[in-house]
């Protein structure tokens, strides 16, 4: 494999999964979805090419120099275990993960990304990414962005002692809207859903078959044309969803999460 070409060998797969949102106790407590979350990484193991997260895998993350919050210790464990085997993961941060440095690709070798990022697996040309600030609207939360990744107010930051600034940080990911936004799980058109409508104006300078995103909340696959089809991955607080691509077919799967 090179850089950003994957190809899939013979009874191998890649999975797509986002928005598992470990730190927030709602709907379900999260240790009861991490720990269901690590059974799904042992049952793929065996027939994963390479594991995309697009993001939002924590409710609130922030690194310091020398501290990160604490807890997660099965899911980030579990995912060492992989990356150790051999497996590539790649992380794309979230609207609530943004705050991510280079701690999991040190500690586990996982490499991040920041920014949507095209891929080539087998012969199909994939755009991944979390979706947040991306379309038209939500500009309120894009300038907000601009705020969070400024490297000045980062350095800033960093001079809260991580007790208080860990806390903020979890209270600008679970109270603020701004940051976390109101999650609508109902769908209303394609001329509202706003990672389909960047996904068309995407077209129109590169050519993509598949289009991958999380962010949104709800499992969607769209067609955009005959050649091109944006997919949504969902979460895993309401629906549990994932995607799997076998270098032919993308499957949109429901997890077993209630047996």
């Amino acid at each position: 494999m090179t850089k950003n070409n994957i190809h899939i060998s013979p009874g191998k797969r890649v999975f797509f999964v986002s928005d598992h949102h470990f730190g927030l106790d709602q709907p379900t407590p999260s240790l009861q979805r991490e720990k269901l979350f690590v059974k799904w990484l042992g049952e793929i193991k065996p027939e994963a090419e390479a594991l995309f997260i697009l993001g939002d895998m924590f409710d609130y993350w922030y690194e310091y120099k020398q501290a990160v919050p604490r807890g997660f210790v099965r899911l980030l464990g579990k995912l060492a275990e992989l990356a150790d085997n051999g497996l590539p993961i790649y992380f794309f941060v979230g609207n609530h993960d943004m705050w991510m440095i280079d701690y999991l690709e040190k500690e586990i070798g996982i490499k991040v990304f920041y920014e949507p990022e095209e891929f080539t697996i087998n012969d199909k040309k994939f755009l991944i990414g979390h979706g947040d600030g991306l379309g038209p609207g939500d500009k309120n939360f894009k300038r907000l962005k601009k705020l969070f990744t400024n490297k000045f107010a980062q350095w800033a930051f960093r001079w809260l002692h991580p007790d208080i600034g860990l806390k903020l940080v979890k209270y600008l990911s679970q109270r603020n809207k701004l940051l976390s936004g109101n999650y609508d799980y109902n769908f209303h058109g394609k001329e509202r859903e706003w990672l389909f409508i960047y996904a068309k104006e995407y077209l129109k300078t590169s050519a993509i078959n598949y289009f991958i995103f999380g962010h949104r909340h709800l499992p969607l696959e769209m067609s955009i044309n005959d050649k091109s089809i944006y997919f949504n991955t969902g979460d895993w607080l309401q629906h549990y969803t994932y995607l799997v691509f076998d270098g032919a077919l993308m499957t949109k799967v429901i997890y077993n999460h209630k047996s």
